[in-house]
Order: C-alpha cells, then structure tokens, then sequence
C-alpha cells in the first residue's frame, strides 16, 4: 500500500446539474429532449405502458388449482397406529391421519410395518407394495 493509492471513505458529491456544457449536465439537465420523463411533475405510476393496457390488467384474473395437492401422502409406519385391519381411504379419514378433503392418498415405505393389513383403493409406492405383500397382507 502507497500513500497514492489511498482512497477517501467519504462519499463524493452530489452531481449539480443546470450547471452549463462544461459540467457535462448543463442544459437539459441529463434529462434528454422532450417527453413526460424530462418535464417537471413528469411522473407515471409503476406498470403504466404509455396508454396501452397495462400487463396487470391484461392477464386473466383466475386462480390457480394444482392437481398435486388432491394427493396425500403416508408413510407405511402411520398405518401401525390404524386400529383397523382393513384400511381404506374413509378409514384413515375418520382416524384421522388424512384430511377430510383429500381424494387420493399415497403410502410410501418408510419406516417398519409391524402386523398384517388389507389395504384397499389407495395407491403404494413399489416399496410398500413389497412391505405389506411380505408380512402376508394383501393389496386389493
């Protein structure tokens, strides 16, 4: 480090425009000719398109429904807490472990499962598939 490659913390200063052609911001003030933008009061909200309808405004107003969330999913190791040996999908909504308003539910092996069940109209992962078909339950 050398004393001519030291450099101030301080900020510069603020650019004076109107200052005359030397100051390379005299005149029009950096401002350009012309036009809304380089007149005083020149201002226009965020998303204005110069008249033309705004992109906001031109897109639909409809929500979005995703086909995913219709799906739950479960681990094989919750259905060791179903007291039925039968488990379906109004079984697991009265027990509770789904909620009322899903359609389908998803069992993936995680976890063990520790005694045999007929599981009906739900969809298996290959995984639990196997679980279930290797304790002796069966898949319908």
């Amino acid at each position: 480090m050398r004393l001519d490659n030291i450099k101030s913390n301080s900020k510069t200063s603020k650019n004076r425009v109107g200052r005359g052609k030397g100051s390379g911001s005299g005149k029009t003030c950096g401002r350009g000719h012309k036009g809304q933008k380089s007149r005083a009061g020149g201002y226009h909200k965020v998303g204005f398109e110069g008249g033309q309808m705004p992109l906001q405004r031109r897109l639909p107003k409809v929500g979005f429904t995703s086909r995913k969330k219709d799906t739950y999913a479960l681990r094989i190791s919750d259905l060791n807490k179903v007291n039925s040996k039968v488990i379906d999908i109004n079984v697991l909504k009265e027990s509770g472990f789904v909620p009322k308003t899903i359609k389908n539910v998803k069992i993936f092996l995680s976890g063990k499962l520790d005694k045999k069940i007929d599981v009906k109209g739900l969809v298996l992962s290959k995984g639990a598939k196997e679980a279930i078909e290797s304790i002796g339950g069966s898949i319908s």
